[in-house]
This record gives structure tokens, sequence and C-alpha cells, in this order.
């Protein structure tokens, strides 16, 4: 991990980069590493920069709320447009290269809109760790001339959490998020009411053990494969508590209620 004026420079230097751009789009979902390019381009650009955030079926609860909040702390202009990408060709049929087909069509959304409005660049939050993991979307960002800051920097996303903490971003520790069509196995057909059935779900589970991380996973049409942090798998350990979950999830159409033992691991 890079010492804190190390990050400071590197904070400087990113800013230099950025301001070069003269304006930019910043795709912005509200999680740490978008927030921090966010930040960024405020600091770099100004007016001159707008976050962005698509609002979809596949954004878990309270996702759009935080980004609001996080972007209003940022300071940076910031804009909600809508896609539903259950309507894209192919996408429901969950494929592999899902994440391309949604990533494309984000793109060309932004693109559009950075044209009409006269922004010169898109900017990501794409991190050195994402390489690791299958993301089909990166591909679609390289094809369509995304920028990515933070992963031409070579930053790691514990990195950039030390630099979000650094820029005082106040999610800086938040835990990691993913789009909900992410809980359903390639291959199995993604519809509106099993993204829901799994929204609703991860509700009930946050609320009543108060995890931080919560993955519903869905197998086949009535099997629920429950995902917390490792370190909160206790939190599961009553009876009152298991036969809770397990009922409420049953109420949603689920006929087996699982915990993964294991508990989340990034790329599941």
């Amino acid at each position: 991990m890079k010492e804190a004026r190390d990050l400071r420079l590197l904070a400087d230097e990113l800013e230099g980069e950025i301001k070069k751009l003269e304006s930019a789009l910043v795709a912005f979902s509200g999680g740490v590493d978008s927030s921090t390019v966010a930040a960024l381009a405020y600091r770099a650009l100004g007016d001159r920069a707008l976050a962005v955030t698509i609002k979809s079926p596949l954004l878990p609860h309270g996702e759009l709320e935080e980004a609001v909040k996080v972007a209003r702390a940022i300071g940076i202009r910031h804009r909600v447009v809508e896609l539903n990408e259950l309507e894209l060709p192919g996408f429901s049929d969950n494929p592999q290269d899902r994440c391309y087909i949604c990533k494309k069509a984000r793109l060309a959304l932004l693109k559009e809109l950075a044209s009409k409005e006269g922004f010169r660049a898109i900017l990501d939050g794409t991190t050195k760790s994402d390489l690791s993991d299958h993301r089909p979307g990166i591909r679609a960002a390289i094809e369509e001339g995304v920028r990515s800051p933070l992963l031409e920097a070579g930053l790691s996303k514990g990195e950039v959490r030390e630099l979000a903490k650094l820029l005082g971003l106040p999610n800086h520790d938040r835990p990691p998020s993913s789009c909900l069509a992410t809980r359903i196995p390639y291959g199995q057909r993604i519809t509106l009411e099993k993204l829901r059935r799994v929204d609703l779900a991860e509700r009930v589970v946050k609320e009543r053990l108060g995890a931080s991380l919560v993955r519903v996973r869905l197998h086949g049409d009535d099997v629920a494969r429950i995902e917390v942090s490792p370190r909160e798998r206790r939190l599961f350990f009553s009876e009152e508590v298991l036969d809770f979950i397990a009922s409420e999830l049953k109420r949603f159409g689920f006929r087996i209620v699982a915990l993964d033992l294991e508990g989340y691991r990034a790329g599941n």
C-alpha cells in the first residue's frame, strides 16, 4: 500500500491528467471506485465535470439514493438517466458476455449525452484489481474509448479505498456492490420478477442481521443461497434468526433457503 504522502502526489498527478481532458462525464454508480474518479474530476474540472448514474431494474434497493448522496457530498454536478437492460437483445438470456451487452448499451447512452452536451471524455472507475475477475464489460469500455484513470495509474481496489479516504469521501469504507443480474447464474433467464425477489430477499437479510454485505444467489427458480462477508457469518447462528430469514424468504417464493458457509467471495 502506498504511503499517504505518495497518495497525495498521485492524486495531484491524476487531477493533472484529468484536467488535460478539459471536460469529462463520469460513469457514476456511487461505489468507492467511481466516487474516487468523480471526486478527482470535480477537483480538476469543476462544473466541466458531470457524474451520470443509470437507473435500471438491475440496481439494488438504495443504490440510487446513495449515489445522489455521495455526488452531493463531492459537489459534482449529477444526472440520473434511465435504461432497461431487460429490453436489450440477448441480455435476458444471460450469456457469459452479459456484462458486455449491458456495458455497450450503457456507454452508448453516455456517449450520446456527452456528445449532446459537449463533454470531451467519458471516465469510469475500473481498477487494476478488476483485470483479475471475469469482466466482459471492460472490453466494451476499451472499444468505446472510455478512460479509466485508476487503471491507468495501476491502482488496486485497496489503494483506491485509501485514496478515497484521503479525499474525504464518505463512502470510502463502503462494501462492494454489484448489479442484481450477478445473482443469477449464466444461462438462467433473467426476468424482472427474479430481480425483484432477489432484491427483496437481500433487504430482509440486511435489515434483520444488520449485515454490511449481503448477496442472495438464485439457483433454479426456488433456491436462495445467501452470502455475507466472512466476518459476519456469525450473525446467523441463532435459531430465531435462521427461522425468521427462512420464513421470510419462503414468502417470496423460495422453496429452499441456504447459507453459503464460506461467505462472500469477490467474483463468485
